[in-house]
């Protein structure tokens, strides 16, 4: 198991900006957090549990506590865990999968639609450094509603009120309280 000390190292490291790069000790973080995680949405996915065993499940997965308003369907995966956020009254439908190395930090009231991926982690474009891991966070502000098969890409952050359409791939920032869609998405309208 991880200690928080190391954890809390490689989360500063992201917020700095640092790549992880193969064979240093934020790799290592890396990989021995995926096993934790992958062991924890074993346990989560693995069999019925109530909202009350899904919070105290997930509270685990990411290493701070959930409030009691916070549901779930699984199934549901995290590649590391210990980056996401969520505040009060969060919403994840089945089949969410969060790549959260990068950190991922969720507003309150805000749902999440069926399948829906959020990256923070991207390889290196040439090949000879492919492995190299560039990150930067996801935010989601507050009142958000994100439609199902969304991905959501590293860097983002969606404002306040905003939605996104189903099946878009967001690859800039969204403004507050607009609705944007497509693939690359684009904002469709203002929210009134």
């Amino acid at each position: 198991m991880l200690s928080q000390e190391r954890i809390e190292a490689f989360i500063a490291n992201r917020a700095e900006g640092k790549d992880i790069e193969p064979g240093t000790p934020d790799a290592q973080v890396m990989h021995e957090g995926a096993q934790e995680a992958l062991a924890i949405a074993a346990e989560l996915n693995g069999q019925y549990r109530t909202l009350d065993e899904i919070r105290e499940i997930f509270s685990r997965l990411i290493g701070k506590p959930v409030d009691d308003e916070f549901r779930i369907f699984p199934p549901f995966t995290a590649d590391f865990g210990k980056n996401i956020t969520v505040g009060k009254n969060v919403f994840f439908n089945s089949g969410c999968r969060l790549q959260d190395q990068g950190g991922i930090r969720i507003g309150d009231n805000v749902l999440v639609g069926h399948n829906v991926v959020m990256a923070t982690l991207d390889h290196d474009f040439a090949p000879e450094k492919r492995s190299v891991l560039h990150c930067a966070p996801i935010v989601v502000g507050n009142d958000v509603w994100i439609g199902a098969n969304a991905t959501i890409l590293k860097g983002v952050t969606i404002g306040n009120g905003a939605i996104v359409a189903a099946g878009a791939v967001v690859t800039k920032d969204v403004p507050a309280r607009t609705i944007v869609g497509g693939v690359p998405a684009k904002v469709i309208k203002a929210i009134d």
